[in-house]
């Protein structure tokens, strides 16, 4: 699957705030809530879980 620039942004968005690359994929939804939680606890689970929502979706 090929890399678009609007998938480059989401990733590098995902590395420095994670609920905004989750957002811009999914918008606002379960996932994003989820992010948000995981990036609460922790700012690695948070760019865990939006790496998958992007490569999933």
């Amino acid at each position: 699957m090929p890399f678009t620039a609007s998938d480059v942004c989401k990733i590098i968005f995902a590395i420095i705030l994670p609920p905004l690359g989750v957002f811009l994929e999914r918008g606002c939804g379960a996932d994003l809530l989820i992010n948000i939680c995981l990036t609460i606890l922790g700012w690695l689970p948070g760019v865990i879980h939006a790496f998958y929502i992007i490569f999933k979706y």
